[in-house]
C-alpha cells in the first residue's frame, strides 16, 4: 500500500524516520509531501495512495475525489475538524485521530499561558499567583484531566464539566463536578477550554458566558478558535475591564483586541499546543502504527466517522 505523509508543517526528522520505519517494515511504501505551498500540490499527490497521514493539512472533498484508492486518513493529533468527515463517510474512507499523544504538551501550554497572564505577561507590573485560585475545565478528557492534575499540584481548586462523564469519573480524575456550563463559568477564576469544534459548539462561548466569570478572571483557549463568538468576546472585554483572554488559537479579530485591550489579551502567533519534540514524535508514530494495524487486522479503534 502507498501511504502519503502530507505535512505542510513537517514532523521532526526523528518522527519522520520512525513513521517510515514502522510502515516499511509492515510492507508499505511511504511517499513524503512536506512544506508544500498550495492545496493543489496536496491534491496532485494523492492520486495513487491508499492512506494519508496529516497534521493540520486539510483533507477536503477535492482531495478525496482525487484519491480513488484512498481507504484511510489519520490525523496525527486529537482534533480532526480539518477533515471533511461527511465526504469521507460517503466514499467509505476511514478517518482516525491519535487521541492522547499531544495531551501533555497542550496541558503544559495551558498552564504556561495561565502563569503568563497571571504575571502580567512578564512585565514589571505586579502579578498574582495561581495557588488558591479556582480552575474550571470545560471538557475533562485526555487534555482536560492533565490540566486539572497539574493545576492541582500548583494549589488550584479544580472543577470540571463534561457531559460524557459521570460525576464519579470526574471525581476520580481529581476534580469536583459541575452540572451546567453557566455554573462552570461563574465559579472559575481561570477557565480552560478543551471542547472540539462541532456544529453544536462553534460560537458557543460568547458574551453571556464570559461575563458570568468572577472579577479578575481569565479565559484560556487551547482548543479551537471557532468555539469562541469573537463579537461576544469583544463586547465582554469592553464591558468588563477586569477580564482577560489568552489563546493558542489566534482569533480573527486579534489585532483589534490587542489595540483595545493591550496586555489583557494574548494569542500565540501559530498554534503551539502540540509543538514539542515529544508530542511530535508520539503523534506521528501513533498514526503510522494505526495505519499498519488497520491494513493488517482491520482495527478501527480510533475511527471518528462511524
Amino acid at each position: 500500500m502507498k501511504v502519503l505523509l502530507a505535512t505542510q508543517k513537517p514532523f521532526a526528522a526523528k518522527a519522520v524516520d520512525g513513521i517510515v520505519k514502522i510502515l516499511t517494515e509492515a510492507g508499505h511504501e511511504v511517499i513524503k509531501l512536506e512544506k508544500y505551498e498550495a492545496q493543489a500540490d496536496f491534491v496532485a499527490a494523492v492520486k495513487d495512495v491508499e492512506a494519508i497521514i496529516i497534521r493540520s493539512d486539510k483533507v477536503t472533498e477535492e482531495v478525496m475525489a482525487a484519491a480513488p484508492k484512498l481507504k484511510i486518513v489519520v490525523r496525527a493529533g486529537a482534533g480532526y475538524d480539518n477533515v471533511d468527515l461527511e465526504a469521507a463517510t460517503k466514499r467509505g474512507v476511514v478517518v482516525m485521530n491519535t487521541p492522547g499523544q499531544n495531551s501533555n504538551a497542550v496541558a503544559e501550554l495551558a498552564l504556561g499561558l495561565m502563569i503568563y497572564m497571571a504575571r502580567t505577561q512578564f512585565t514589571p507590573a505586579t502579578g498574582s499567583e495561581l495557588q488558591g485560585k479556582r480552575l474550571g475545565v470545560q471538557a475533562y478528557g485526555n487534555v482536560g484531566r492533565l490540566v486539572g492534575q497539574k493545576a492541582k499540584a500548583l494549589g488550584m481548586k479544580i472543577h470540571a464539566l463534561d457531559p460524557f462523564l459521570t460525576d464519579e469519573q470526574i471525581v476520580a480524575g481529581g476534580a469536583d463536578p459541575v452540572h451546567s456550563v453557566e455554573e462552570l463559568y461563574a465559579a472559575s477564576d481561570y477557565l480552560s477550554i478543551h471542547i472540539p469544534a462541532l456544529p453544536s459548539t462553534i460560537g458557543s462561548i460568547g458574551y453571556d458566558l464570559i461575563t458570568k466569570m468572577p472579577k479578575g478572571a481569565t479565559l484560556v483557549n487551547t482548543a479551537r478558535k471557532e468555539v469562541i463568538d469573537e463579537d461576544g468576546l469583544l463586547k465582554a472585554l469592553e464591558e468588563r475591564p477586569d477580564l482577560k483572554y489568552v489563546a493558542d488559537v489566534m482569533p480573527d479579530n486579534y489585532a483589534l483586541l490587542q489595540e483595545k485591550f493591550g496586555a489583557r489579551v494574548f494569542a500565540t502567533p501559530k498554534k503551539m499546543g502540540a509543538q514539542t519534540s515529544e508530542a511530535n514524535v508520539n503523534a506521528g508514530l501513533a498514526a503510522a502504527r494505526q495505519i499498519a494495524d488497520f491494513f493488517a487486522t482491520g482495527n478501527r479503534k480510533f475511527q471518528v466517522n462511524k
